[in-house]
């Protein structure tokens, strides 16, 4: 479930900035803003995530002085191929 949101033009975003930041960091509420009625930004509510890996999936990722050697395992290529199957988990071929 989302937390709720509320939606403040341009102009008044503007004006009051600092002040709505500390309504979204209180509240833990959505801001939308908008220009001319369309919405064009929100300002979410910060959330601190256990630090982990840089890319998520790729714990094993290593950065070396050595540019021409990968940093990313080759057992774990399919997933820039295919990036579908981080949502899946599927690790194997399913297209035939």
């Amino acid at each position: 479930m989302s937390a709720p949101e509320w939606t403040v033009p341009a102009a008044q975003f503007r004006d009051k900035c600092l002040k709505l930041l500390d309504v979204v960091m209180a509240t833990g509420n959505t801001l939308v803003v908008t220009k001319h009625g369309r919405p064009v930004a929100a300002v979410v509510p910060f959330v601190e995530q256990p630090r982990g890996s840089a890319i998520g999936w790729a714990d094993d990722m290593v950065l070396d002085r050595d540019l021409t050697q990968p940093a990313i395992p080759p057992e774990h290529w399919h997933v820039v191929a295919d990036p579908d199957r981080i949502l899946t988990g599927s690790t194997v071929d399913e297209q035939g």
